[in-house]
C-alpha cells in the first residue's frame, strides 16, 4: 500500500517518518528514554506530543519549589504508593544522594497511605460508636508517631510526601488529613501545590482536580488558614466546572 502524507482537521500535515524519529529523538535527549504512548502521539497527533514534552519538562523536570532530593524521595513514596515503575526517578533518587534509611521511610509512608482506608471507615461508620476517638485525629496522631524521627528525613518531608501520595491514591480523606497536618507544622503551600501536582504524571489529572477541591473546601471553611494568594483562589465562585446558564438553557 503507498503510503501518503495526510493533513489534521486544522490543515497541519501529518508527520514525516523521519519527523515521527526527530520528534521521539528529541524527547530521548530531554528524558532519557521514550514510552511507548509517545509513538502514536508523534505519528498522528503532533501537536499533542509537542505539548506532551512541553509540559513533563515543566512539570517534573524543571526545578520549582522542592530541592531535588527532596522532591525524588516525594517521587518515590508516590510511585510506591501507585504501584508504579518510575525508573527515570529511581535514578535522580539515588543520582541526588537518596539513601537507604531514606528509601525505608519513603516506603513507610507509602504503607501508611495506603492502609489510610481503616481510618477512613471509621470516620464514616464507627465515630458515632467512639465519640472520643477522633478518627481524622487519630490518623494523624499515628502518622507524627510513624513518621517522627526518620534517618535522613525532615518531617516536612515526610508531610509532602504523604500528601502527595494522598492525593495519586485518590482519598479525598486522607488528602483532608494531609493538608491538616501540613499546616499545623507550618510546611509552605507553595511546596504542598508542587507535591500535590506531580501525582498528575503518574496517576492522572483527576487526581490533582479532587484534591484541589478538598484544599479548596478546607480554606473556604476556615479550617486552615491560607495566605493571601491561596486565599484569593479559594474566594473565586464556580470552581465546580459548569457552565454559568447551562443548566438554565437545557
Amino acid at each position: 500500500m503507498e503510503y501518503k502524507l495526510g493533513v489534521c482537521i486544522d490543515g497541519t500535515p501529518l508527520p514525516s517518518a523521519e519527523d515521527v524519529v526527530a520528534r521521539l529523538n528529541a524527547f530521548r535527549a530531554l528524558r532519557g528514554y521514550v514510552n511507548p504512548q509517545q509513538g502514536p502521539m508523534a505519528a498522528a497527533l503532533p501537536h499533542v506530543s509537542d505539548g506532551y514534552r512541553v509540559f513533563y519538562k515543566t512539570l517534573v523536570l524543571d526545578e520549582k519549589h522542592l530541592a531535588p532530593l527532596e522532591k525524588e524521595f516525594v517521587w518515590l513514596a508516590l510511585l510506591c504508593l501507585a504501584g508504579e515503575m518510575g525508573a527515570h526517578h529511581l535514578k535522580l533518587f539515588l543520582d541526588h544522594g537518596g539513601t537507604d534509611a531514606q528509601t525505608e521511610a519513603a516506603f513507610r509512608i507509602a504503607g501508611w497511605v495506603a492502609g489510610v482506608r481503616t481510618y477512613e471507615f471509621a470516620s464514616a461508620n464507627w465515630q458515632n460508636h467512639f465519640p472520643r476517638v477522633n478518627a481524622r485525629q487519630a490518623y494523624r496522631n499515628a502518622g507524627l508517631t510513624l513518621m517522627g524521627g526518620l534517618d535522613g528525613v525532615p518531617l516536612e518531608w515526610a508531610f509532602l510526601a504523604m500528601l502527595s501520595a494522598h492525593t495519586g491514591g485518590k482519598s479525598k480523606w486522607g488528602v483532608q488529613a494531609a493538608l491538616e497536618i501540613c499546616y499545623a507544622h507550618q510546611v509552605s503551600e507553595v511546596k504542598m501545590a508542587e507535591a500535590m501536582s506531580v501525582a498528575l504524571w503518574p496517576c492522572g489529572a483527576n487526581c490533582f482536580h479532587d484534591a484541589a477541591g478538598v484544599w479548596l473546601d478546607l480554606i473556604r471553611s476556615g479550617q486552615v488558614q491560607a495566605t493571601p494568594p491561596f486565599q484569593a483562589w479559594a474566594e473565586l465562585p464556580d470552581q465546580d466546572g459548569s457552565v454559568s446558564g447551562f443548566h438554565q438553557k437545557f
